[in-house]
């Protein structure tokens, strides 16, 4: 042991530690391309260089460890480089949420504006609306970023897969079943998120206010049931499914919303886990589609690969089949851990992890978070007032009071008079909690208020029960709220799911109400003075056949999840000062459909073993509530005013015979041509009137139908929709441009898309329009 320090010896000592402090300090500035280190003069600083040219630059100054601990969704701070840490996982799905790794509620903004989820707002068939929304949570996040509570500047949102299977328990974070619609809502959200303007087009140079993720690519709409689990599910998918059904919503995210990435779900498809298919990550969406961004796994999905799937032999495989794929980055410590030895075993090659970073640096130059100081820059000045502003929490109203469905109105019972409703009794064990509201992937709301409280008010004595112990209704007080029932002069029950019923990971085992609910509505009815109104609060939807078909429950609505001012929508609609116009993103089935395995992919119904397909496009079966449904208190008419052609020709080219069960020919898509696809647009007006007494907001839809009734043509196809204002005894037009090219085509068995020859129609309403095409 050496000899004791003198005290001289010491202060030097001090000394020399603390300028190596200051040093160290000094190199790990709060944003990368700091003015004042001396990397600003690096090319990968220089934000007149293009963005690939910065990246190929930044990358090459990376050591191979510093590169593999950028492959994940924390990615450490390089001091020598002057590049800052950052966290790519935070969620948006309805509004800023704690889900993910980056966001925190714990600074000096306590929350965030709470949108409805995702399935109610799809109902409003609107896609401003939606633009709207996501515009409104771009510019929050942004604003918390600036305030130093966002980690990251990638919200991992939206969710895009179609609700195929009522029973999912994520369904409530998608815009439905249509793929069309999910398409349009995809890319609403994105252009809104990222900042781009709502026809598209407006961002320079592809910067970003926030880069928006669309997931979960590809098929992977079943998270656990009946023993099958998201993580090892095989989905065996056909082309003719893919191609028109699960493929379109992510083509259009990329190709029309320029989405800055996209995420590959858990399962295996076909054999193939997503995140380790090279044609659909390399071959199909960037050669195809052509994205420029980032592709993520979802989280933990490339260990899955080799602790759950058994796909990958080692867990360096993993790293080289997600890399040599065309994936990016790891959500998870998967690449972080094991591929360092993957290069040593030469199963990849740093041009891997090159590509993986070009991609990944390249989004966050396009943030603008190497161009200095971000609150010098664009986007910088985006303050805190911005969240939960007066503005965001009436677009959320407007969001709700426009998305929530009238399912029945026996009797005109609604709406509720405020001045000549002396009582009201609200009952249900979702009438006195405000979390419900939300949904899943929530943060925290600005002011959320229960939907007894928002009732409250509109009546002189307003009373409550909640009527079962839980939302799962294992026990209900019958007795007990029957009798606060019978004191009421309206009867308001609250009843549906919640996050305990459906949820990530956790999907549903039956379709009708969960335990004694069921009983505890047919009860209170019974003994009411007059109709009750059943309120539905639900992700998915629900078998409520017996209060359709109940004399006594004169109103039904469906509120989804509202969102944290759901409460005042519900309250307005329910006493007249806003008219309901939400129609249904989904089909409700009947409880039959339990016995349709939720594992099934296949979308088109079989006819010779009794499987009655999937969605309004192809289900065979009854419905409680078609796709489409909802009513207002008010009453439309519809009629084509014109239409520029009913017969198309696309003769002279390259016609198939009849194939699989059609009786008639068609012709591919691909070999009609772009001018003449274009040459066959049709331009269809509709003309709307508002018949009734009260002014209203209402989706016009506008479907196409096929006179082929084979199990291979679906059996009816949304292929516009619009929303109008109109004051009461008002009308107007609506224009749809059809592309027969888009519009008309279905998918074959090889996944091709073709066009058959034959009669079709046009339908709006009740109203028909007859279109023949010829081939």
């Amino acid at each position: 042991m050496g000899q004791p320090m003198t005290n001289k010896v010491i202060v030097t000592f001090i000394f020399f530690i603390s300028v190596l402090v200051l040093q160290t300090e000094s190199i790990q500035p709060p944003f990368s391309c700091d003015s004042n280190s001396v990397t600003s003069a690096f090319p990968f600083c220089n934000a007149s260089l293009p963005i690939s040219q910065r990246a190929k630059d930044l990358v090459s100054r990376l050591t191979v460890d510093e590169k593999i601990l950028q492959l994940v969704h924390t990615a450490p701070a390089i001091p020598r480089l002057g590049i800052s840490a950052f966290q790519w996982w935070s969620e948006g799905l309805h509004g800023v949420s704690k889900s993910g790794r980056g966001m925190s509620f714990n600074g000096t903004i306590k929350g965030a504006t709470q949108f409805p989820q995702v399935i109610l707002t799809a109902s409003a068939f609107d896609e401003n609306l939606w633009y709207r929304i996501a515009q409104a949570i771009g510019r929050e996040a942004r604003a918390v970023y600036n305030a130093g509570q966002l980690q990251g500047l990638t919200l991992w949102s939206p969710n895009i897969n179609i609700f195929r299977d009522p029973r999912w328990g994520r369904g409530q974070e998608t815009p439905g079943e249509d793929p069309m619609v999910v398409g349009k809502y995809g890319v609403a959200y994105v252009r809104g998120l990222q900042g781009d303007s709502f026809e598209g087009g407006k961002l320079k140079d592809g910067h970003l206010q926030i880069s928006a993720c669309c997931k979960h690519f590809i098929a992977q709409d079943m998270d656990n049931w009946n023993g099958f689990h998201r993580y090892t599910f095989d989905a065996q998918v056909l082309k003719q499914d893919l191609a028109d059904s699960y493929e379109p919503p992510f083509k259009s995210c990329v190709e029309q919303g320029k989405a800055s990435s996209i995420m590959c779900a858990y399962s295996l498809i076909n054999g193939i886990p997503n995140c380790a298919n090279y044609d659909l990550l390399t071959t199909t969406v960037r050669e195809k589609w052509g994205l420029q961004g980032y592709i993520v796994s979802d989280c933990d999905a490339v260990n899955v690969m080799y602790a759950n799937q058994s796909y990958a032999k080692e867990p360096e495989d993993a790293v080289a089949a997600t890399l040599k794929a065309g994936m990016d980055l790891n959500c998870g410590s998967h690449l972080k851990l094991y591929t360092k030895l993957a290069l040593e075993k030469q199963k990849v090659q740093e041009s891997d992890i090159d590509r993986a970073l070009h991609n990944l640096f390249s989004i966050r130059m396009r943030l603008g978070l190497f161009n200095g100081d971000p609150g010098k820059l664009e986007y910088g000045d985006i303050s805190a007032a911005e969240v939960c502003s007066e503005k965001h929490r009436e677009l959320a109203l407007e969001a709700a009071r426009n998305s929530i469905v009238l399912l029945k109105n026996s009797d005109r019972l609604l709406p509720l008079s405020k001045n000549k409703t002396s009582s009201l009794a609200v009952i249900g064990p979702n009438a006195n909690d405000s979390k419900i509201l939300l949904g899943n992937y929530h943060g925290d709301p600005c002011n959320n208020v229960t939907l007894l409280q928002g009732l409250q008010g509109y009546a002189a004595n307003t009373m409550y029960h909640p009527g079962c112990n839980f939302t799962n209704c294992t026990f209900a007080a019958i007795d007990e709220a029957v009798d606060i029932a019978k004191k009421a002069d309206y009867v308001v029950l609250v009843m549906g799911l919640d996050q305990t019923l459906e949820r990530e990971s956790l999907d549903r085992t039956e379709l009708g109400l969960p335990g004694m609910q069921e009983k505890l509505v047919t009860a209170i009815a019974q003994a009411a003075s007059k109709p009750v109104i059943l309120v539905l609060m639900c992700g998915g939807p629900v078998d409520v056949s017996f209060a359709k078909d109940n004399q006594k429950i004169g109103g039904i609505l469906w509120v989804g999840y509202p969102g944290e001012v759901g409460a005042a929508a519900l309250a307005e609609i329910l006493f007249g000062e806003h008219n309901p116009g939400g129609k249904l993103p989904v089909t409700w089935y009947p409880k039959e459909f339990n016995k349709v395995p939720m594992n099934d992919m296949r979308m088109r119904p079989v006819s010779s073993n009794g499987y009655p397909g999937r969605t309004y496009r192809f289900y065979k079966g009854p419905k409680v509530f078609e796709f489409g449904y909802g009513l207002s208190y008010t009453n439309y008419s519809y009629s084509f005013a014109s239409v520029n052609q009913n017969k198309l020709h696309f003769k002279n080219l390259k016609v198939n015979k009849a194939t699989e069960n059609c009786s008639v020919p068609n012709i591919a898509v691909s070999d009609i041509g772009s001018e003449v696809c274009n040459n066959a647009m049709i331009t269809v007006k509709v003309a709307v009137k508002n018949q009734g007494e009260m002014a209203g907001k209402h989706p016009v839809l506008l479907f196409l139908r096929h006179s082929n009734t084979v199990d291979e043509v679906p059996r009816k196809t949304l292929i516009g929709f619009k929303s109008v204002n109109l004051e009461a005894g008002c009308n107007t037009n609506v224009t749809f441009d059809v592309k027969p090219c888009e519009h008309f085509a279905r998918a074959n068995k090889d996944g091709s898309l073709v066009i058959d020859e034959g009669k079709y129609s046009l339908l709006v309403g009740d109203e028909e329009y007859s279109v023949t095409v010829f081939v």
